[in-house]
């Protein structure tokens, strides 16, 4: 599948900042949708869910319109960015929100310390911890862009983790359901090679 034929679903649940998102991709050539259509995100070639904010006001949106049901049943590669991709896991101690629970672990607080604010914002390393598909061509330790106060600890489908006065999981993968605790589309070449990477992604 070549990138200018890849139709790209971002689900519209009342974040911000797509703008960046959707010139990222069209950069890569890609074909990307702002929606929340069901039929549309079914029949889309890859499946973005973005986030911003707060855990509980985010899966009320998606609730709301019917997304919390749709995406566990989505089959094609779907990529979960920043509190995207927290919202895949079980929950969130944030407002102690239930989340879609597709993959198991939960996010927690970051601990604030003179040297290290809350929220962690800024560029940061992220290492490989396994093979992971979205990571090909990009050095072990490169940087990415972060926003976000909380985190989900290390789990057994982690492939790729930054520290932050803990380790947290900043890659994440588990069969067609994959995310980036960073903001791709705001880190550079890096990223560029990541969306590049999920845009191509055949296994």
């Amino acid at each position: 599948m070549s990138a200018a034929s890849t139709t790209v679903a971002i689900i519209d649940s009342g974040g911000a900042n797509i703008a960046s998102l959707q010139f990222a991709l069209q950069r890569l050539g890609a074909r990307p949708l702002l929606t929340s259509d069901h039929d549309i995100i079914r029949q889309a070639d890859r499946v973005i869910l973005p986030g911003v904010g707060a855990a509980r006001a985010a899966m009320t949106r998606l609730h709301e319109k019917g997304l919390d049901a749709l995406v566990p049943t989505l089959t094609q590669p779907l990529l979960g960015i920043c509190l995207g991709m927290q919202l895949l896991f079980d929950g969130s101690d944030e407002d102690d929100t239930d989340c879609l629970g597709l993959i198991e672990g939960r996010a927690r607080l970051f601990e604030a310390a003179p040297d290290r604010p809350v929220p962690h914002m800024g560029w940061n390393r992220v290492e490989k911890t396994r093979n992971a598909r979205l990571l090909d061509g990009i050095p072990d330790g490169a940087y990415f862009y972060f926003v976000h106060s909380y985190a989900v600890d290390p789990v057994a489908t982690t492939t790729g983790s930054t520290d932050y006065g803990r380790v947290f999981t900043s890659v994440v993968r588990k069969g067609n359901f994959m995310g980036t605790q960073f903001h791709p589309e705001r880190s550079g070449e890096n990223g560029a090679r990541l969306l590049q990477n999920f845009l191509h992604l055949v296994d």
